[in-house]
């Protein structure tokens, strides 16, 4: 009966466990390429799971549209000396991302220079599987 109630136990830890597994998953981002925006921050979310940079992009017909940039998660983020007051709605700056496979206006973040020039790399697991292109926005 103990071994029964083990396994049980052991079949329920999994359950519990695949969800968040699944949910940091970065294959609904396209690893052929990459595409590189430059534009004005309109909000940066410093929250978990996920920071966010949500952006307006002037297009060469003039016209706006607004980018999702999904970053890291806010821990890993100051591992590697990123802070909350690094970026403000307002800023000028320039992303590379992985773009959505969907075509959607947004990506997952690998690289931001900030407003002063700095250039700040995101700790996304396996970000050697992203292949970078030239691709400009």
């Amino acid at each position: 009966m103990a071994r029964r109630t083990g396994l049980w136990s052991v079949a329920l830890l999994i359950a519990m466990v695949a969800p968040a597994l699944a949910h940091h998953s970065f294959a609904v981002y396209d690893h052929t390429r990459t595409v590189t925006l430059s534009g004005t921050v309109t909000r940066f979310q410093w929250t978990n799971p996920h920071g966010f940079i949500e952006m307006d992009v002037t297009q060469s017909d003039g016209t706006v549209k607004h980018y999702s940039v999904e970053l890291t998660s806010i821990n890993m983020m100051q591992r590697v000396g990123w802070r909350s007051n690094m970026i403000k709605a307002g800023d000028k700056v320039r992303v590379v991302m992985a773009p959505l496979l969907s075509g959607d206006p947004v990506g997952l973040g690998l690289e931001v220079v900030l407003a002063d020039g700095k250039t700040m790399s995101l700790p996304v697991p396996a970000i050697g599987s992203f292949k970078r292109t030239d691709t400009q926005e």
